[in-house]
């Protein structure tokens, strides 16, 4: 982790004023409390999100949740027993279905938004640049490829191989054999001989120095009978011996620093344009290079190791999803001590029809679970807010077993507990002990750490150096919505 002398800046803003909705449209119904995260360690964005608070960019905030026009409650899923849902294993097989045959479905998916988080959260950063329309490099080719390789025969026939006219009638009787031979070995399924090539190849791949296994999912010991079949297992079996489309993961991190994440940088600032463009309808300026930068590449946290965390280490990263070596689609995500936490995605709006935003959860997903072999306390998935109110984003409920956060003792409870508590009010607090309270508050408020003139003190050093200063009220509302651990760790800026 980080050491003794990292800190996290913060500057608070507040939440007196409201602002438009993302999800209702709302034109003043939005509240929240903001602040700007000049730097911030892993550690601590940990215990503000395990509190309600969300980055967007180096902007972090928490809304108002008994005010807001949409709610916003926190949502996680344990990673270690998620199994696959029935829609799930449909996308997972429409994805191997193109990756094998080139069939691309018709329409736009299952209708699940592919962002997990609102992109209208809190103010944005004023844009200093004013760029022209950004061009995406086609990935037309691509999809023409798609189109000519389609094969000729229908989905009937490949569901139903009696109704292929072969000669004979599908209701002849066969004729009586004389058994298998004993002398032979028994007979594997050709599913299990797959899967063991698969296995070698990877073997293979790793041993050769290709994608970074870190985002490939290892594979998963054989499941015992009767037991249901593990996430790894469904996602391994997407890819065919022959495919004709390739598909790799690769963890980039986010970093000006780092030379792969150079490389595909131009590639994937024009990919978010196409996407924003297209799928949200924003205009050129709303998207481009510098909005492109403040939004998913300016993070504040800062990238840290430990020697019982993983590999690649802590900190804000792009999975780059790239189709026969070209990105289109990229999940941003950070790798926190505890979690990985969702954070966005965007694609290449040709493919919405193969519901990349579910497919983009169950590899975090996977991924996650990987981790956590790495670091044992870093089980969870942590997919943004859960919107009851707006059906669009109710979908993230459809991931189990997963928690809400109550919003007034920051205690984790059962989603199905609290869906009957949201279904007759908008806000709700899901702790059922009415005594309950937030045990992390800060009740001594002189005891939050300040960043005075370059100088670290409490704030009650503070107010004794600025005597007659009225911020007191406000450092108290800061206070009170970080959390004792936070309030005695983080730096609160004032000039």
């Amino acid at each position: 982790m980080a050491g003794n002398n990292s800190y996290t800046i913060v500057e608070y803003f507040g939440g007196d004023d409201g602002y438009r909705c993302g999800y209702c449209k709302n034109e003043k119904g939005n509240f929240s409390h903001g602040m700007w995260s000049h730097t911030m360690t892993v550690q601590d964005y940990q215990d503000l999100i395990d509190r309600g608070w969300r980055r967007s960019g180096k902007y972090v905030y928490k809304p108002i949740m008994n005010k807001t026009c949409c709610p916003q409650y926190t949502i996680r899923c344990h990673a270690l027993n998620f199994q696959p849902s029935r829609s799930h294993k449909k996308i997972l097989k429409k994805i191997s279905k193109f990756l094998s045959k080139g069939e691309l479905p018709t329409g736009q998916g299952d209708g699940e938004p592919m962002d997990s988080m609102c992109e209208e959260a809190g103010p944005r950063e004023p844009t200093k640049v004013c760029l022209s329309e950004v061009e995406c490099p086609a990935i037309t080719e691509i999809q023409k490829e798609v189109v000519d390789s389609k094969p000729a025969d229908s989905e009937t026939s490949r569901k139903d191989p009696a109704s292929v006219s072969d000669g004979r009638s599908a209701a002849t009787t066969p004729k009586p054999g004389i058994g298998a031979d004993p002398n032979r070995p028994p007979c594997r399924k050709a599913k299990d001989l797959r899967k063991e090539r698969r296995l070698q190849k990877e073997q293979m791949r790793q041993q050769a120095g290709g994608v970074s296994s870190l985002v490939t999912p290892t594979p998963a010991t054989p499941a015992q009978t009767n037991q249901p079949k593990p996430l790894e297992d469904f996602i391994n079996e997407l890819f065919p011996d022959s495919p004709l489309h390739r598909l790799e993961v690769r963890l980039v991190p986010v970093s000006f620093e780092d030379p792969q994440f150079m490389a595909s940088y131009e590639q994937s600032a024009a990919l978010y344009a196409r996407y924003q463009m297209t799928v949200h309808g924003d205009a050129p300026s709303e998207c481009n290079e510098s909005e492109f930068r403040r939004f998913l590449c300016d993070s504040p946290l800062e990238a840290e190791s430990s020697p019982d965390g993983p590999e690649m280490g802590y900190g804000s990263f792009h999975q780059q999803y790239l189709l026969d070596g070209r990105i289109v689609a990229v999940g941003v995500i950070d790798i926190l001590p505890t979690c990985v936490s969702s954070v966005y995605l965007y694609y290449h709006p040709d493919f919405a029809s193969l519901s990349l935003g579910s497919y983009s959860a169950l590899r975090e997903l996977a991924f996650t679970r990987q981790l956590q072999k790495q670091s044992p306390k870093l089980s969870y998935y942590y997919l943004g807010f859960y919107i009851h109110s707006c059906p669009k984003m109710r979908y993230k409920g459809q991931y189990q077993p997963s928690d809400l956060l109550c919003p007034e003792t920051y205690v984790w409870v059962p989603i199905e507990r609290c869906i009957p508590d949201l279904e007759n009010a908008r806000y709700a607090r899901f702790n059922q002990d009415p005594d309950a309270g937030d045990t992390r508050v800060l009740k001594d408020v002189g005891r939050a750490l300040v960043l005075y003139r370059r100088t670290v003190m409490p704030y009650a050093a503070y107010s004794r150096k600025r005597k007659g200063s009225s911020d007191e009220t406000e450092v108290e509302q800061y206070a009170g919505l970080v959390g004792q651990v936070c309030a005695e760790r983080i730096l609160l800026y004032r000039a």
